[in-house]
């Protein structure tokens, strides 16, 4: 990233802070967690790989499918996807659009076509938009890659089931906000949107009574 920008691989403790001050429900999210678990993540074609796998299943699909991936492959890169082809990432568990999302980046980066290592130089819209010229990468996608590998402090994901289900949840009483409210509602959490998704997520795992990942 361009020198000097904050990021959330850091102290997060003046984040939570202003976030706390922002929004009574993060506060009490806050309260429960002490500080949020940051994920964070090698960058690169696995880690998109990965990213694409993780797309609207759960957690333990997710995981199960891609440890096929890494258990079947000799290594996670594009000309090893290619080699796999449709058929052998079939038999990894990948539907067939997720399949061809895959093979549409591993091609385009294996033609160099979409150079990853040039991100951490583009502002966040840039950045965001560069991911999202790869067939099956939307707004989601990049966000998660611009999150967990460079650690970018003001990304939102938009439609994050978790995010929603955690804010609800801290917000006891009252219905809970239609996702397009609740994405809307983010934007008041800049400049630290990606440091509130780390918040919620890590309350999402708490009260699920789960070890966040």
């Amino acid at each position: 990233m361009p020198k000097g920008r904050l990021d959330v691989f850091g102290d997060t403790s003046d984040a939570c802070a202003a976030l706390a001050k922002k929004d009574p429900i993060l506060a009490r999210a806050i309260e429960a967690i002490e500080h949020p678990h940051i994920r964070r993540r090698p960058g690169g074609f696995e880690a998109l790989f990965r990213i694409i796998i993780e797309q609207q299943v759960s957690v333990a699909s997710a995981q199960a499918i891609w440890g096929r991936c890494q258990s079947g492959m000799t290594a996670m890169t594009p000309k090893a996807a290619l080699r796999q082809g449709e058929d052998g990432l079939r038999k990894f568990g990948l539907s067939g659009p997720k399949i061809r999302y895959v093979l549409a980046l591993a091609q385009s980066i294996d033609d160099k076509d979409l150079d990853l290592s040039i991100l951490p130089t583009l502002n966040d819209d840039d950045a965001s938009d560069l991911l999202q010229t790869i067939k099956g990468i939307g707004p989601w996608t990049a966000a998660i890659y611009l999150l967990f590998c460079e650690g970018r402090i003001d990304i939102w994901p938009p439609g994050d089931v978790a995010l929603l289900g955690a804010y609800g949840a801290a917000r006891k009483r009252g219905p809970r906000p239609e996702m397009k409210q609740f994405d809307s509602k983010a934007q008041k959490w800049a400049p630290y949107r990606g440091v509130a998704a780390h918040i919620l997520w890590t309350y999402y795992a708490h009260i699920r009574g789960r070890t966040p990942i």
